[in-house]
């Protein structure tokens, strides 16, 4: 068993933390670094995965420059999602060939893993047939979206804590058109802390994945990790 690495990067444009976790993907190809795990929140944006439709983007573009929300066409699968403050990120970096090389195993891990931190609330997230990510009540509280390179994993979920739902009334949320959208703070009708929530998805993690500890380690550090790797950085934006 070996330690999972989580470092807590605060608040983030998505374009940074796409470009690190290219770079960390390399990484954990070439063996340099071990399993880790990024927590943020981002900016506010829009992303649309590789099997996304544009017409689930119901918002103009001059909506989009007053409101000042990003849109980017990216790597993952999935359709289109919404990130933004008081939503918890987490791009897991994770060799499958370390553990089961199998995408579907992944994602109900990740599924779990959610599921499991939820619990530690009060809350029972569940799943629906034939659907990824995680549900409360029939409304989704957790998206996931992943992309899987030699058995390496990044992007990842994202779970509403605190988030403004409002925010997913300009798209389709994932494509699908009959179902809602929740958040913890909406559930439990109070603001969470995100570190609580951080937290136990760090101790989820641990669970559900084997790991035997979660290590955090800060940015300072992880930069310090990637400047002194003995590879090539040099990754398409």
């Amino acid at each position: 068993m070996i330690p999972l690495l989580s470092i807590h990067i605060g608040r983030s444009r998505f374009t940074e933390t796409w470009k690190l976790q290219k770079s960390l993907l390399e990484l954990r190809q070439a063996g340099v670094i071990g399993d880790l795990i990024l927590l943020t929140e981002h900016e506010h944006v829009y992303t649309l995965g590789k099997s996304a439709d544009d017409n689930h983007l119901l918002a103009s573009q001059d909506e989009l420059k007053i409101d000042g929300i990003e849109v980017f066409h990216i790597d993952r699968g999935g359709d289109i999602t919404y990130h933004g403050p008081g939503q918890i990120v987490g791009y897991p970096i994770i060799d499958l060939n370390q553990r089961k090389p199998d995408i579907h195993f992944y994602l109900r891990s990740l599924e779990e893993t959610i599921i499991a931190a939820l619990r530690k609330f009060g809350i029972q997230g569940t799943r629906e047939e034939g659907l990824t990510g995680v549900w409360v009540d029939g409304e989704k509280i957790a998206a996931i979206g992943v992309k899987v390179s030699r058995w390496v994993t990044m992007h990842g979920f994202a779970l509403n804590v605190n988030t403004d739902l409002a925010r997913f009334g300009r798209i389709i949320p994932c494509g699908i058109f009959n179902k809602g959208v929740t958040s913890l703070e909406k559930i439990l009708k109070k603001k969470i802390p995100l570190e609580d929530v951080e937290a136990a998805l760090e101790d989820a993690l641990v669970q559900i994945f084997d790991y035997s500890a979660i290590q955090r380690i800060s940015p300072m550090e992880l930069s310090k990790i990637i400047d002194t790797a003995p590879v090539s950085l040099h990754v398409q934006q």
